[in-house]
């Protein structure tokens, strides 16, 4: 959807392009290279709004979200922490040996 968009708005600011170069009207800065200059800036703008609403969405940071996450480690369906041991070195290459 997020190219569909795009492609879109390139397609349209072009025919403006065209429609202002024959009607006699040109503007310096408004040329095909600024077009897509402008639907690069847009593509990219609309992926991370997408990968910021997606991260929001899928972690604990909103109050709304923190009351939710304490539910659910309240009813056994989270786990209360997340357990994750470091990785030491030394203890890896003593596993070798045996």
């Amino acid at each position: 959807m997020k190219r569909d968009i795009t492609t879109l708005l390139g397609g349209f600011l072009t025919a403006l392009l065209f429609f202002l170069s024959t009607v006699g009207i040109a503007f310096e800065w408004f040329n095909e290279e600024s077009i897509n200059a402008f639907v690069v800036l847009v593509s990219a703008a609309i992926a991370l709004s997408v990968n910021l609403y997606a991260v929001w969405k899928n972690t604990y940071a909103s109050k709304k979200a923190q009351l939710q996450k304490k539910a659910l480690q309240a009813q056994g369906l989270m786990k209360k922490e997340n357990t994750v041991k470091p990785f030491s070195a030394s203890k890896a290459f003593e596993d070798d040996g045996k």
